[in-house]
């Protein structure tokens, strides 16, 4: 009897389906394309699922709204802690629509209509245990009022956000990840000042013309590409004792901008300052891996900007040397960046 059930469950899966997924997750389909079966809505303590969503009996604390053409917030069951509303065309977030979600964990709402105006004072403040809150890809022009200080993950690039206040960051002590990539941002103040736990910070492409002040400490990657900054401020990164990754292509760097021996500081592993207006290559750590320099003005190849002259034995850890798209050629770097540049496996020119 047990052989005839299994081969009647066996008959019911779609042909095709990998040994290696789930063999009931045909029956809700793929999370980004809508459900499939009602029957599944389970109905356990803390509210039932809504006709428009999905909540599988086999992880009841998640409903799944994402990609079904809604323009709302549906009523969200108490006991979820994890909601899909991505790839929707959500307008608002009233006081009222997430009244109910106090257990959430994770909101996702990228991909939606969302503006500003129509997300209430309230909205998200009753979360009091929600660590990843997705806002991209919507319509924002300032990041949401009362966000909970439970924050570890904030994405709120793709907006339109055009200013950010130490108001709507404060206290936000959680916080390890913040994306604000693909806005409108010109000037940051002092609004990163108490984010201590912050280790990746995202502000490319916004109009930027200077270095936020006050970064968090803790920083272990920093992106601002696509900005207007033409200068870094003096002893920029001495404080940075974690800080690996720097991207700062596509900005407005000169060599008078840049004070001396500003990436001369050990940790650093890459740095990207392709796009820029160097005409000389600065003077970077022994302990640098990967350094990005393409699409400069860089007119001569400096060997002291790798190594010591005093000190041959302290040669360079450089792998990957991108000079091309500047005004100098391989003929330009002398035979003994050899002994230099040693780890080097790609050189470009």
């Amino acid at each position: 009897m047990r052989a005839v059930c299994l081969l009647l469950l066996a008959a019911l899966v779609p042909p095709g389906l990998s040994h290696r997924q789930d063999p009931f997750a045909w029956l809700y389909g793929p999370r980004s394309q809508g459900y499939h079966a009602g029957f599944l809505r389970a109905d356990a303590a803390g509210g039932d699922c809504p006709d428009e969503c999905d909540c599988p009996p086999t992880f009841p604390v998640a409903m799944y709204c994402d990609g079904r053409g809604l323009t709302a917030v549906p009523a969200i069951p108490s006991r979820m802690k994890y909601l899909y509303l991505q790839n929707n065309a959500i307008k608002a977030v009233p006081d009222s629509s997430l009244v109910n979600a106090t257990n959430l964990v994770w909101l996702m709402m990228h991909h939606n209509l969302l503006t500003s105006d129509a997300i209430g004072e309230q909205a998200f403040s009753k979360m009091q245990d929600l660590e990843r809150l997705y806002l991209q890809h919507n319509n924002l022009t300032r990041i949401p009022p009362s966000l909970p200080r439970s924050l570890r993950d904030l994405r709120l690039d793709h907006n339109r956000v055009d200013k950010v206040t130490s108001v709507e960051l404060g206290g936000m002590d959680n916080l390890t990840i913040l994306h604000l990539h693909d806005n409108a941002v010109t000037d940051m103040g002092t609004a990163l000042k108490g984010l201590k736990s912050l280790i990746l910070l995202d502000i490319s492409g916004n109009k930027l013309k200077k270095i936020p002040e006050a970064l968090p400490e803790y920083l272990h990657q920093l992106y601002v590409e696509s900005n207007s900054i033409d200068s870094l401020p003096e002893d920029f990164l001495a404080r940075f004792t974690q800080l690996q990754y720097i991207r700062m292509a596509h900005n407005q760097l000169t060599d008078k901008g840049i004070p001396p021996n500003t990436f001369n500081v050990s940790g650093l592993v890459e740095l990207d300052l392709s796009f820029n207006k160097l005409e000389r290559i600065p003077r970077v750590s022994t302990t640098l891996q990967h350094l990005y320099l393409q699409a400069n003005q860089i007119k001569e190849f400096s060997l002291g900007s790798f190594c010591s002259a005093v000190d041959i034995s302290n040669f360079s850890q450089l792998r990957t040397l991108r000079l091309d798209g500047n005004e100098i050629s391989r003929q330009d770097i002398p035979s003994e960046s050899a002994l230099c540049l040693r780890q080097a496996s790609t050189i470009e020119v």
